[in-house]
């Protein structure tokens, strides 16, 4: 996000007093800032909500994230010069709504959520570089953050003593195929280890210094049969015009930008792209540069509609002069063993907010957090995890997201209300339910 700096550490203000300032009924202060989703009928829709944002944050010079989705718009505004939130990202979120209002768009508070992790550790010093590696991600203090703001920050907190047994849940991490060989390389120069091979070359499964694993994946060859209408990764890759994207889940094509201006017209173009060739599209507008995402998170597939927006996306951005940056490209999965995993499903569901996809999977309506894969275990593991996930929910919507997981077969194991409730699922496995205003004020910040 672009700041201004002549308010720089003067208006800091809390998540209580964001919230409570006149005009943000629209926007719920989640991990890092503050987001509002307003629900759009059309791509061709939200791109008109994405150019008046940059006419706004132009004049503020103030600018914030904004995910365009086919149905809707989520806006994030931080002020990354305090460390939180200002007065500068009230005048914005108030402003935002306003224009949001003109267009006739309806906000939908209770949508918006951030999906964090914390690693507990014994010696955080060392395993906090195997994962900033292999993540790709950035350290901030004791945190470990996505410099590009997409995918979870990664908090570590201290062990008092070892816990040797393996985790029941993972990270799987895809990055694209050319990049695999350097993440890999770069996970095991930071402390991490390769415990098997049996999966290579379709992932490579990296443990850090504690134990902790990871597969890193990218789709080397595809041995599956799909329908006529659908790409394979492998045809995907081979047709003209898509150099600058690569397969994940989905495919995603990343340009660097000089500015935000850039990035608007980008996402723009795609947009309205996408409504004329009737193929949903998923866009990641930041300061310095855009996401683009086609394949839906329903089932991730990309068809032949899909590829022709990819083809003509690409051509609109080098026609603007942009970079394409395939290292950027990354997608996040959370896998849970399970013994029952309709069971597993369920709670999980529950607890994230989240859709079901198939018999196993898990994701995000929004696709702004990571997808679910649950995999299934032979036999009862009963130690504790040492990834555990968190999810900031809305103030408003913490009650009734904890008692949808205890529905879902879930129980409370520890009641810190109303900031945090950590609930866990049939078989052990924890989340942290929690909510930002008043956490300050309640700490004596």
């Amino acid at each position: 996000m672009g700041e201004a700096t002549s308010e720089r550490d003067t208006d800091a203000i809390t998540a209580r007093q964001f919230e409570e300032a006149p005009g943000t009924g629209d926007w719920r202060a989640l991990a890092r800032g503050a987001a509002a989703l307003f629900r759009t009928r059309s791509l061709g829709e939200g791109a008109v909500l994405v150019e008046r944002v940059r006419v706004l944050a132009d004049g503020a010079n103030h600018h914030p994230d904004v995910d365009l989705r086919p149905d809707g718009v989520v806006v994030r505004v931080v002020s990354h010069d305090v460390g939180g939130l200002s007065e500068r990202d009230v005048a914005l979120a108030r402003d935002l709504s306003a224009t949001a209002a003109e267009l006739g768009l309806t906000p939908d508070p209770a949508a918006v959520q951030d999906v964090e992790l914390t690693v507990d550790a014994t010696d955080r010093e060392q395993v906090m570089p195997f994962w900033g590696a292999v993540l790709g991600h950035r350290r901030d203090d004791e945190n470990l953050l996505d410099p590009h703001g997409r995918w979870p920050g990664v908090r570590f907190q201290q062990m008092d003593s070892p816990r040797p047994l393996r985790n029941r849940l993972h990270l799987d991490v895809f990055v694209p195929h050319d990049q695999r060989a350097a993440r890999v390389d770069a996970a095991l120069a930071a402390g991490g280890r390769v415990t098997t091979e049996e999966f290579v070359p379709r992932w490579w499964t990296l443990a850090d210094a504690e134990d902790n694993e990871v597969d890193v994946e990218a789709w080397e060859g595809f041995d599956e049969d799909l329908p006529d209408h659908l790409v394979a990764p492998d045809t995907f890759r081979a047709a003209d015009g898509v150099d600058d994207w690569r397969v994940l889940q989905g495919a995603s094509a990343y340009y660097a930008t000089g500015g935000f201006d850039e990035g608007v017209e980008l996402v723009a173009r795609a947009a309205r792209i996408a409504e004329e060739v009737g193929a949903p599209l998923f866009a990641d507008l930041r300061y310095a540069g855009v996401t683009l995402r086609v394949g839906p998170p329903e089932d991730g597939w990309i068809d032949a509609d899909r590829l022709v927006v990819a083809q003509r996306a690409q051509a609109a951005a080098r026609e603007l002069g942009l970079r394409a940056d395939p290292s950027v490209l990354r997608d996040v999965q959370l896998t849970f063993d399970a013994l029952d995993i309709p069971a597993a499903q369920r709670f999980w569901a529950a607890a994230l907010g989240y859709a079901t996809r198939e018999d196993t999977d898990l994701y995000d309506p929004l696709l702004r957090g990571p997808s679910v894969f649950i995999q299934q275990m032979d036999s009862p593991r009963e130690q504790r995890n040492r990834i555990h996930v968190d999810v900031v929910v809305p103030a408003d919507v913490a009650d009734a997201r904890v008692a949808a997981a205890v529905a879902a077969g879930g129980r409370v194991v520890r009641d810190e209300a109303p900031y945090r409730r950590t609930v866990a699922d049939p078989e052990g496995n924890e989340v942290d339910i929690t909510v930002r205003p008043g956490r300050s004020e309640a700490q004596g910040d």
